[in-house]
């Protein structure tokens, strides 16, 4: 192993597939169907080698789960990598997309998002989370000042689908500035104090998209549960909140659609 640290490593790959996407952005590019409304482009596949230089350059003995070219080794140490977070943005040139690094390992987790039109990166070694721009980090910490919450909704395949339900609820629209982006780099944005919170379906455990988010909640002290306010995934479906009375409201208020289903 390197004598650099797992957070810093993270960083660096994340800034490695940030530099590809934001040169690429706006450009003409090759699409490879995966159904007939998702795809990759160019900028997927190149950015997620770049990430993969990286990290076998600095830990060649971990395993990774990547979203574009599958998972490689085995290790209790193993890297999640989803190389452009918002590719149907990308390609519409829609800037709200994010390029996702997370480590889970018995040491401790860390994880980078990275947000390349805007040259940020969102960071934690696990115990603080910080903004990096231009070399130099800020901490940051959750807020719900913005009462902004962004409801995902991607429908997973086979689940009981509720985001769509959730925007229409009244009262939830009364309690919060509800907002669809598409991307989980509105989970980064809980994290560091941009968004009150975050709300999707599915199981997301060992997810490629949503772990590095997950892991800059949980350091940054964010509350974050499934739909029954139960620990991450002990059943399926997100609620992410920058304070606890935030969650707890927002927990309330989905509650009657999950028991509805």
């Amino acid at each position: 192993m390197s004598e650099l640290g797992d957070a810093e490593i993270a960083i660096n790959a994340a800034a490695a597939g940030a530099d590809v996407v934001r040169e690429k952005f706006g450009g003409v590019l090759e699409r490879y169907a995966k159904s007939s409304t998702d795809f990759a482009t160019e900028a997927d596949l190149e950015a997620e080698r770049a990430i993969l230089a990286v990290i076998r350059a600095e830990r060649r003995d971990d395993a990774v789960i990547g979203e574009e070219y599958g998972a490689s080794g085995q290790a209790e140490r193993t890297w999640l990598v989803d190389p452009l977070c918002g590719t149907l943005n990308f390609a519409a040139q829609n800037p709200m997309f994010s390029v996702n690094v997370a480590l889970r390992s018995p040491a401790g987790d860390v994880a980078a998002v990275a947000q390349p039109l805007s040259g940020e990166i969102f960071w934690t070694d696990g115990t603080a989370v910080f903004i990096r721009r231009d070399g130099v980090d800020t901490p940051a910490v959750p807020s719900a000042t913005s009462r902004m919450v962004d409801i995902d909704i991607d429908a997973p395949n086979g689940a009981h689908f509720l985001g769509a339900q959730l925007l229409t609820d009244e009262k939830l629209r009364e309690a919060f500035a509800l907002r669809v982006f598409s991307t989980t780099l509105a989970l980064a944005w809980v994290a560091v104090g941009r968004q009150a919170g975050y709300i999707t379906d599915g199981s997301l455990r060992d997810s490629v998209h949503y772990t590095a988010g997950i892991i800059l909640c949980r350091a940054a002290g964010a509350t974050i549960t499934d739909f029954h306010g139960d620990p991450l995934h002990t059943a399926p479906g997100l609620i992410a909140a920058a304070t606890p009375e935030a969650h707890q409201r927002l927990l309330e208020l989905v509650t009657p659609h999950v028991t509805a289903g």
